[in-house]
């Protein structure tokens, strides 16, 4: 089936009660058959429902709908994208372990790499997604993972996937891939060698500013049995000494980061989403291509609109990946066919404070934290969503004073440049 096919349908099952809408299953528990039951449940030799924080039949249906998206094997919801970040990390790196990072990060992912990861003994090396090649240099016995997002948020860098999972596969590496700034309706990042791939639902695949989720999805394509990831090569005390890339069946093993995501990380650290924001996002998921076709449209006449105004000088520089005088639309250029995204960046003359002036004036435009939705928004990153940066640390990202977020909605064109007109006269 097709993608908008595939987003309407993928992962729901007529039940008995033959309801066409996807049911939300409001329930903490499930009714075990008799004792063996539950005891092969939890042993993991049977597969069923335990514990609404460990699964649940609606999530199931979005953890179903999203693999078949991404042309995955099997992905995991969870309460936020920040948590399948986090729980992503600790899924494969331990206290000693390093990872490696695409130094174009979401101020939030940043903090969590700088800041918070080193206090359980895991240390982030960084490296500029513009150049892959300087990668290898990084890369010792101790890496476990290297991270890059799609699209960089927010200076709206694009990685170049198939070279940094060249260099990942050389070393048996796994690819963790933010694909949120894309969605795989722009961009199907397996397609081209990332094995594990996170979505903030949050965002565009949610799509409404409805509710908070994030799903990770394995690939099924990494081979964990190497002595690199004792994780899965030695006893795991969570269940009985079970060694996840060796006792599992051959089928069982291709998932085998996501089994253990859901059965560690999820289970006894609960970052669990609920089954009414699980319904939420299924629905978002089948509006997800229409939409993305009208974000991108959208983004790349305001881009287009901003440009145009540097002869004004009422902008300094604009950031679109679409744009083909823009430092990412050679790479860009190569991995997306269907649309470029919804944001735009770019510099108002004038600095910080007119960029604060700026914002204050739009009214079509909801100034807020987030990106995504089907409504335009706009916001300052280096006082909001990046404030928690040094000022050095801001600059070393490209996120100058000046840099104002759109995230450019659905709504008809011309009512959104007119906002952005009346906010610069």
């Amino acid at each position: 089936m097709k993608f908008e096919t595939i987003a309407t349908h993928a992962g729901q099952y007529v039940d008995a009660t033959q309801s066409r809408g996807i049911p939300i299953y409001k329930t903490t528990a499930y009714v075990f058959k008799n004792t063996d039951h539950a005891a092969n449940l939890f042993a993991l030799k049977e597969s069923g429902n335990i514990y609404s924080r460990i699964m649940n039949p609606t999530n199931g249906i979005l953890e179903e709908r999203v693999s078949a998206l991404e042309g995955g094997k099997a992905s995991l919801a969870l309460s936020s994208g920040t948590s399948a970040i986090f729980y992503t990390i600790i899924n494969i790196a331990k206290n000693g372990d390093e990872i490696l990072s695409s130094s174009k990060l979401y101020g939030g992912t940043f903090t969590m790499f700088d800041a918070i990861l080193p206090n359980m003994g895991i240390t982030t090396k960084y490296f500029d997604p513009r150049e892959p090649k300087k990668i290898e240099a990084l890369i010792n016995d101790k890496t476990k993972l290297i991270f890059i997002e799609t699209i960089s948020n927010p200076t709206l860098d694009f990685s170049p996937i198939s070279e940094i999972s060249e260099i990942a596969k050389k070393y048996n590496i796994p690819l963790v891939v933010d694909a949120t700034f894309t969605t795989p309706y722009l961009l199907k990042t397996i397609d081209y060698g990332a094995n594990i791939v996170i979505n903030s639902l949050t965002k565009w695949m949610g799509g409404y500013g409805a509710g908070v989720g994030g799903i990770v999805t394995d690939a099924g394509n990494f081979n964990w049995n190497d002595k690199r990831f004792p994780l899965y090569t030695e006893p795991d005390p969570n269940y009985h000494g079970l060694k996840w890339s060796i006792d599992l069946d051959d089928e069982t093993k291709k998932i085998a980061f996501i089994l253990r995501l859901r059965t560690v990380p999820l289970r006894n650290l609960g970052a669990c989403m609920s089954p009414d924001h699980a319904w939420l996002f299924t629905l978002g998921l089948e509006t997800l291509s229409l939409r993305m076709e009208r974000h991108s449209v959208n983004a790349k006449k305001v881009a287009e609109y901003l440009d145009n105004l540097k002869a004004k000088g009422k902008v300094e520089w604009v950031r679109y990946p679409g744009l083909e005088k823009d430092p990412s639309y050679a790479t860009a250029s190569k991995y997306l066919k269907k649309g470029y995204g919804g944001m735009v960046v770019f510099g108002i003359k004038g600095g910080a404070a007119e960029g604060k002036n700026f914002i204050n004036k739009l009214k079509l435009f909801s100034l807020l934290a987030n990106v995504g939705d089907t409504k335009s928004l706009a916001i300052h990153p280096a006082t909001t969503t990046h404030s928690q940066l040094s000022e050095k640390e801001l600059l070393n990202m490209d996120i100058t004073p000046n840099l104002v977020r759109l995230s450019v909605g659905i709504e008809n064109i011309d009512d959104i440049i007119a906002d952005l007109e009346q906010a610069f006269s």
